[in-house]
């Protein structure tokens, strides 16, 4: 099994697959979700792409140490994944608390990061989403994940996801598979951010896209839409219909979302016209 070694010591799981004649796409999961949270991305994204996706510390088949966890540790996890690739720089693509370790990774490693890519993201925490994710620390930790996991279910998944079995039997047993120490020690990490990161995605300097699901309650759209605000010359695609399991839940509108930016800003010219916009650009889906 890949195993890329943390600064810290961790072993991180990653699996690769695809073209490797073609630009890395490194994937980063959300909260308590492991690689296996891409599978409907899989074959569509590797017919193009040489993909590289990891399991967060926490979660899947990487390490599970005691906390705290830090978003600049996970960001450093996925740049240990690339190295072990010996990928000098790759698209990236993160997702809910993936998203996060991405933008910063774009923050501090600019030069490894060909375009970024923010899903299900945000860039600050309201009082009501603090007091939620505390709210499902705390069920973890005394009546156990499954329990959590029932309670935070309708917070993940669309009407669509919620009506529909597809999206619930793919995220169900991904959510389960975490013990509660780790899924603690991701959130703590989550609850990192602050205005301050809010105010740092202005010197995000990559080709950047952010997805939102139309039917998000986790992070609703108006997030998404202060995020590409922040970062210039960003563009916004709301996946209509998904909830904040957009990559399941709309699987073929996400796969053409993301497959439309990465073929226009993956060449330097264009990514220059874009970055040179002064406010985002919403893409159709």
């Amino acid at each position: 099994m890949p195993t890329a070694r943390a600064g810290d010591g961790a072993g991180i799981y990653y699996e690769a697959w695809g073209r490797r004649d073609r630009a890395p796409l490194l994937l980063i999961p959300g909260l308590t979700a492991d690689l296996r949270i891409w599978a409907c991305q899989r074959m569509v994204f590797g017919r193009r792409y040489r993909c590289i996706a990891l399991d967060n510390r926490g979660s899947g088949r990487s390490d599970k140490p005691p906390g705290p966890y830090s978003l600049a540790q996970m960001a450093d996890d996925a740049l240990a994944v690339l190295d072990a690739e010996e990928v000098e720089a790759a698209h990236i693509l993160g997702y809910s608390m993936g998203s996060f370790a991405a933008a910063d990774l774009a923050l501090v490693q600019p030069g490894r990061v060909r375009s970024l890519l923010l899903a299900g993201t945000t860039c600050r925490h309201h009082e009501w989403r603090r007091e939620l994710l505390m709210s499902w620390v705390d069920v973890a930790q005394t009546r156990g994940v499954p329990a959590m996991v029932r309670r935070a279910s309708r917070w993940l998944l669309g009407p669509a996801g919620q009506r529909f079995g597809l999206a619930i039997n793919l995220l169900w047993p991904l959510l389960l598979s975490q013990p509660a120490h780790a899924f603690a020690a991701q959130v703590e990490a989550l609850l990192e951010l602050s205005d301050e990161a809010a105010a740092g995605l202005a010197a995000i300097a990559v080709p950047t896209l952010v997805l939102a699901g139309a039917a998000d309650r986790l992070t609703p759209p108006a997030d998404a839409e202060e995020v590409a605000g922040l970062i210039p010359g960003s563009s916004l695609a709301i996946i209509s219909g998904a909830g904040h399991g957009l990559m399941v839940e709309a699987a073929p509108d996400f796969n053409a979302a993301v497959l439309a930016f990465l073929a226009r800003d993956s060449l330097t010219s264009e990514a220059s016209v874009l970055l040179a916009q002064d406010s985002p650009e919403r893409i159709a889906t």
